[in-house]
């Protein structure tokens, strides 16, 4: 048999929970869809609370060189512990491997539960660029030596008017992030033969931030990309806002949504709404050389070790990695197998709740409903 060795982080929370449910599934799904010719081989890694508890560390130097050695890697949900040296792990994570293209695809399950009446016409990815926006963290705390030097330095210098008791954050947009962003986002929609790009910006208001990636990326359409492809896909941009009115009233007509860090933060939580929540939505962090599957929902440490979260997200995170490491046939299965279990209303609480005389299961049953129909 061929190894396919992947490196995972099981995740703090309900990441145990998750993998226990999901792990056996991932496996048997590459041995049935190749023929036995090929197995997973797992290779354990530290990350977040588990780490700081085994190492004493968040994240230890031999994860780090693990992921850059092999490229790619699959984790669950991390906490990041009160004073633990970072703001974010998930986000400190994509600064190191510089993973500046978050991927959220959004596409309706049958027998999911909506809150709109035609969610089967859902079927978008929202592209989110990782590196710049407010999630570069720069800020300053109001009443802080460093807040008033901002503060003196805007109001006497730039001749601008900030309240003396003000938190001050920077929001940086650069060209050069953006383009790069925009040029892998382009070339993806190419080769999978996405037929529209949506720009969402909030560029009248914040005109040389967002307004400016707005600019940049039409720019980059035109230099590069419409004369070969100006008659297969069609490109426009939409103010952030009105964004989420219309993925609500008229998703069809939607496809790829290249947003900003925040824009695009928040428009992938709320599309996952639209098709059952954050537990059925996958996510990826990538960039040149390594890419990061990830599902899109928090820790949820209340629910730790209940045996009752959803691993969806978690599995479907996975089948994008099947896909980028080139095992299609094992993504089909799984994602064959969820539609077929949810479909017979088999599925846990968070999905549940939202159906009338639909009895929750546990999350390890829901693990082992979706390998007795792995055909």
């Amino acid at each position: 048999m061929e190894k396919i060795r992947i490196p995972y982080i099981m995740g703090d929370g309900t990441g145990p929970d998750i993998w226990n449910a999901s792990r056996e599934l991932l496996e048997e799904a590459v041995i049935k869809a190749y023929d036995h010719e090929k197995e997973i081989e797992w290779i354990y890694l530290l990350a977040g609370q588990k780490a700081l508890e085994e190492k004493g560390v968040l994240l230890p130097e031999e994860t780090v060189e693990t992921v850059k050695e092999v490229k790619f890697a699959i984790k669950g949900p991390l906490t990041t512990p009160v004073g633990g040296g970072f703001r974010s792990m998930n986000v400190y994570l994509r600064q190191i491997f510089d993973l500046y293209v978050c991927m959220r695809p959004v596409k309706y399950i049958r027998g999911l539960p909506s809150p709109i009446k035609n969610p089967e016409r859902i079927d978008l990815i929202v592209f989110r660029e990782n590196t710049d926006d407010v999630y570069k963290g720069i800020e300053w705390e109001a009443f802080t030596e460093d807040s008033r030097r901002v503060i003196k330095f805007l109001n006497e210098v730039m001749g601008v008017d900030v309240a003396e008791d003000s938190g001050i954050g920077i929001k940086p947009m650069s060209k050069k992030a953006t383009e790069r962003f925009v040029r892998w986002v382009l070339n993806y929609a190419i080769s999978h033969k996405r037929r529209k790009i949506t720009i969402v910006h909030k560029g009248n208001i914040m005109k040389y931030t967002e307004g400016a990636f707005r600019a940049w990326a039409y720019n980059i359409w035109e230099e590069l990309f419409r004369g070969s492809y100006g008659n297969d896909i069609q490109i426009n941009d939409i103010i952030a806002d009105n964004m989420f009115a219309q993925v609500i009233l008229r998703p069809e007509e939607y496809d790829v949504l290249l947003c900003p860090n925040l824009n695009g933060d928040y428009l992938s939580d709320c599309c996952a709404a639209l098709i059952g929540g954050l537990g059925v939505a996958p996510g990826a962090n990538i960039g040149d050389e390594i890419a990061i599957f990830e599902p899109t929902h928090g820790s949820a440490p209340k629910y730790a070790g209940l045996d009752m979260v959803n691993p969806i997200s978690f599995i479907l995170s996975a089948c994008m990695l099947f896909e980028h490491i080139k095992l299609p046939k094992a993504k089909e299965l799984i994602e064959k197998a969820i539609e077929r279990t949810l479909k017979e209303g088999i599925m846990t609480y968070d999905l549940a709740r939202h159906l009338d005389g639909v009895k929750p299961v546990k999350c390890s049953e829901f693990g082992k409903a979706l390998l007795q129909r792995l055909e």
